[in-house]
């Protein structure tokens, strides 16, 4: 089972806090008049408390007073693949394909806006000593990009229930990391095959990019070399952050 994901830089769990009751040991019992009176004036505190966490939540985290989730500039349509520049990536891992493939499974409904784009980078042929041409092991990255506009319900639960998941698509989950200071929440997700994805929620929007590689051989006459090690993907998370910075901020823009 995967555990809470922690945030680099919060506090540990050493940091204290103060359990009010609302109870004077020094009182005697003949102040029950008092007592009352203090406990009220804890349940109208309460109540403040309680309405100052709600107001923060509303405010903070963008939703309007119909229960509407703030789109926040947001803009997820047909087009919004123009947003998967990804230069980040392609200065690590070399240029990818000139445009990045839409899929066919976009929404666009009162309720929820949706696209699923993918980039495939320059694939790597690596041939063994001796290796006959046409005989070889060839590797390669691909990155996938899901951006979702939710436009009546908020999405933070169930992107906050996300993280606790041990399979996504068939591969299990290694990890689940927070990514501080990018949109309202952010996870860093590892899992069991080397993909690694970020996964953000802003306002009504959720951004996911995922980085995974591939490996591939082709037989010829002399056999099957010895298979190459697997290509790295956590080594790239730096890189896949800071694209999906511009993946949204395009996202806002386009």
């Amino acid at each position: 089972m995967i555990s809470e994901p922690e945030l680099v830089g919060e506090d540990g769990p050493g940091s204290s806090s103060d359990v009010v009751s609302g109870f004077d040991p020094e009182q005697g019992p003949g102040d029950g008049g008092r007592r009352r009176w203090h406990g009220a004036l804890w349940g109208v505190a309460g109540a403040l408390t309680a309405s100052a966490v709600w107001a923060a939540a509303v405010f903070g985290y963008g939703i309007g007073g119909d229960g509407k989730p703030d789109a926040r500039g947001y803009r997820v349509e047909s087009d919004s693949c123009a947003a998967m520049e990804l230069k980040e990536l392609a200065g690590a891992l070399g240029v990818p394909a000139p445009k990045p493939a839409t899929e066919l499974d976009g929404i666009e409904h009162p309720a929820l806006h949706r696209i699923r784009c993918t980039v495939d980078f320059t694939t790597a042929v690596l041939r063994g000593p001796g290796t006959a041409e046409g005989s070889d092991w060839a590797t390669g990255y691909h990155a996938s990009l899901t951006a979702e506009l939710h436009k009546e319900t908020d999405p933070r639960p169930e992107f906050e229930a996300s993280s606790t998941l041990t399979e996504v698509d068939g591969s299990g989950v290694e990890r689940v990391e927070r990514v501080p200071d990018l949109g309202d929440l952010a996870y860093l997700l590892v899992m069991e095959d080397e993909a690694v994805s970020v996964r953000v929620v802003e306002g009504g929007a959720v951004v996911t990019l995922t980085l995974s590689a591939w490996m591939s051989y082709t037989e010829g006459d002399e056999g099957m070399p010895e298979a190459p090690e697997e290509p790295e993907t956590l080594a790239y998370r730096a890189d896949l952050i800071s694209d999906t910075r511009a993946v949204m901020k395009a996202l806002k823009t386009g």
